[in-house]
């Protein structure tokens, strides 16, 4: 092949036309600067992404010999417990190596995600650790090429080929539903987030195959997805609670929707206490996905699908720094267990 042959790099012109700015308003977005408006550092680091520019090429030297010592990690939201904890392990991890971790949110929008992703490659970061919310990843094909390391933690990419590390969600709740079902439960209430999201769907899948085995119709009347907060979960357990064929049981999709299906029958049971009606809600058995900080303070025995939320952490990290290390193997997906705890109040012995 020619010179002539050869596709010719993007220039940080090429940049500027296609974000249609000026070759300075793209130099400040390069260099951080903070007089640019956020709409146009978005059109900029857009168009930088599409045309896979480097400035001077830089980072591709980088990336090929001299190491930052900074990775990133991207999570959907670190006031949810299990975000901080994966955080706070990926974070040890990383200073155990002499390496800084910048940690960013998308808030489970893939245009933040895709915006946070293409500033962290801006700086340059030796690899990133990603949660995603977005169903397309096509986009950080550029960066790969440029052979950025990324893992992808908790859900699967979608359109690129990476490694990701995945907790078992589909056999944790399987197994759980089947223990609710092995103590005579057949009404089970399904209160679940958004099936937009993988592990929300897989989840889904673990509760259809453990009521197919036993038998048990599924009954949409008793499934309520796109529940998305406490207060969400919360209504939708009372509603059902206060139908005319209550379940008699509830699988909760995550932390937050088993905080708010705690607080709904809590709420219930005062109700019931209050006009004198012997029956409550005690019996209720209660099935969550994630344990959480407090569990054992909770009123009412419950059952959570746990895992190590430290070795998940840990091992996405673990295999970005092999990547890192230079490390060129296939992509691998690795699948971590669950397993069934009971939490709450114990019941007395008979």
């Amino acid at each position: 092949m020619t010179n002539e042959d050869k596709p010719r790099r993007p220039t940080i012109s090429d940049v500027a036309a296609a974000a249609g700015v000026s070759v300075k308003t793209v130099s400040r977005v390069i260099n951080n600067a903070p007089s640019v408006r956020p709409e146009v550092t978005e059109r900029v680091l857009a168009a930088i992404g599409e045309l896979g520019f480097r400035r001077n090429h830089i980072a591709s030297s980088l990336r090929s010999g001299q190491a930052t010592a900074t990775i990133g990690l991207i999570i959907e939201d670190l006031a949810n417990p299990f975000y901080s904890a994966l955080a706070a392990a990926v974070g040890r991890y990383a200073r155990e190596r002499g390496t800084h971790l910048i940690t960013a949110s998308s808030e489970e929008s893939p245009e933040l995600e895709r915006r946070l992703f293409l500033e962290l490659c801006q700086r340059r970061v030796d690899g990133l650790i990603i949660v995603p919310a977005g169903g397309d990843h096509s986009y950080m094909r550029p960066e790969l090429e440029m052979n950025t390391q990324v893992v992808f933690l908790d859900r699967p990419p979608a359109g690129i080929l990476a490694d990701s590390v995945l907790i078992d969600n589909a056999g944790g709740t399987r197994a759980g539903v089947e223990a609710l079902l092995g103590r005579g439960h057949r009404r089970i209430g399904v209160i679940s987030d958004s099936t937009t999201i993988y592990t929300a769907r897989e989840r889904l899948a673990g509760v259809r195959a453990a009521l197919a085995g036993a038998g048990v119709p599924y009954d949409d009347a008793l499934v309520r997805t796109d529940v998305a907060h406490p207060d969400q979960a919360a209504a939708a357990a009372t509603a059902m609670m206060r139908g005319g064929d209550p379940p008699t049981a509830f699988f909760c999709g995550n932390n937050r929707i088993t905080v708010g299906v705690l607080a709904a029958l809590g709420r219930l049971d005062g109700d019931h206490d209050a006009r004198g009606d012997t029956r409550g809600d005690t019996d209720v058995d209660l099935l969550g996905f994630d344990d959480f900080e407090l569990a054992d303070l909770m009123p009412r025995p419950l059952t959570v699908i746990a895992y190590d939320v430290g070795e998940l952490g840990r091992t996405a990290a673990a295999r970005l720094f092999d990547r890192i290390g230079g490390d060129r193997s296939w992509p691998a997906e690795t699948v971590l267990p669950t397993r069934l705890v009971r939490r709450g109040p114990r019941r007395p012995a008979s």
